[in-house]
């Protein structure tokens, strides 16, 4: 893969890192270069417009936007690019991650942001997505990426496998 870093990751902040990192270690397994940083929409809101402005033409293709509470971070990213967003609701408020999953999917017509689920998982799929969108323009991640889910799929199978040896399911039918 090229060097040159073509996913962006933005957290809302440094306490969001936890949430993310099955992300960044899913893309190194893939070999994708990635960049990470912080902003926040509403406590450093300057910066975040500009690093979403200028994101397309620093080679990036895709930004992963992670925030909690309100979460207005996927949107002003959104608001700002004409690349693709993804959203990862960060469960760090009281309502765990209910209030920024609902600012992330509730988007006004025009400002597209792709929601994830709430957490760690929302951010693993984050990552997926990210990857399945540059795979149209990355053959070699196609490959892989394939490779990846049959082998998810081998793992589901060899489970079934074992729980069925062990509880010995009753023929029904």
């Amino acid at each position: 893969m090229n060097s040159k870093p073509r996913i962006l990751i933005i957290v809302g902040s440094k306490s969001d890192h936890h949430v993310i990192e099955g992300a960044t270690k899913l893309l190194e397994e893939f070999g994708v270069s990635y960049q990470l940083t912080v902003s926040s929409a509403h406590r450093t809101s300057t910066r975040t417009i500009k690093i979403a402005s200028e994101a397309a033409d620093k080679g990036f293709r895709v930004i992963i936007a992670a925030a909690g509470w309100s979460a207005g971070l996927p949107g002003a990213i959104a608001a700002e690019t004409i690349l693709p967003v993804i959203g990862v609701p960060v469960p760090s408020s009281v309502l765990l991650g209910m209030d920024a999953m609902f600012s992330m999917v509730q988007m006004p017509p025009g400002v597209p942001v792709a929601t994830m689920a709430v957490g760690k998982g929302g951010a693993k799929n984050a990552a997926l997505f990210a990857l399945e969108v540059l795979a149209g323009e990355y053959h070699e991640l196609k490959a892989k990426l394939k490779n990846y889910k049959s082998e998810l799929a081998a793992k589901v199978t060899q489970d079934a496998q074992e729980f069925e040896k062990i509880f010995k399911p009753d023929s029904c039918s």
